[in-house]
């Protein structure tokens, strides 16, 4: 499986099924199922149980509970802001040299790698 490059707090448009060109963030994502979890998209509703917990004495109520379910990261693609609204975007990655910090408060060179958008050239996230 390819590494996967869509991570969590990221804007993206779905781009198929039924809202396709909805444009919401990821509020997880699963690198080892190649899936994300996307706000307001692919909402199921599911019943449950009420429970209730011997060690707590707390009841949980049920019913009906709707959350998000996953989908294939390849059906997302990342959007970024622009002044002229948002752009849909690939990624490219570049190293940056920065100076480190030890526990000890020395510092050495080193480098460290950012997400870069194609588009726009700017850096994503951090």
């Amino acid at each position: 499986m390819a590494k996967m490059r869509i991570k969590k707090n990221d804007r993206v448009k779905i781009l198929t099924g039924e809202q396709a060109g909805t444009v919401s963030r990821v509020i997880a994502a699963y690198p080892a199922l190649g899936k994300v979890k996307v706000e307001g998209v692919a909402v199921v509703t599911r019943h449950v149980k009420d429970k209730y917990d011997p060690r707590t004495g707390q009841q949980t109520k049920g019913g009906a509970v709707s959350s998000e379910a996953l989908i294939e990261v390849s059906n997302v693609q990342l959007v970024v802001r622009d002044g002229s609204g948002e752009i849909p975007t690939r990624l490219a990655s570049e190293r940056q040299d920065v100076k480190k910090r030890r526990r000890d408060g020395s510092e050495y060179d080193g480098t460290r790698g950012t997400r870069i958008a194609v588009r726009t050239g700017k850096e994503i996230g951090r």
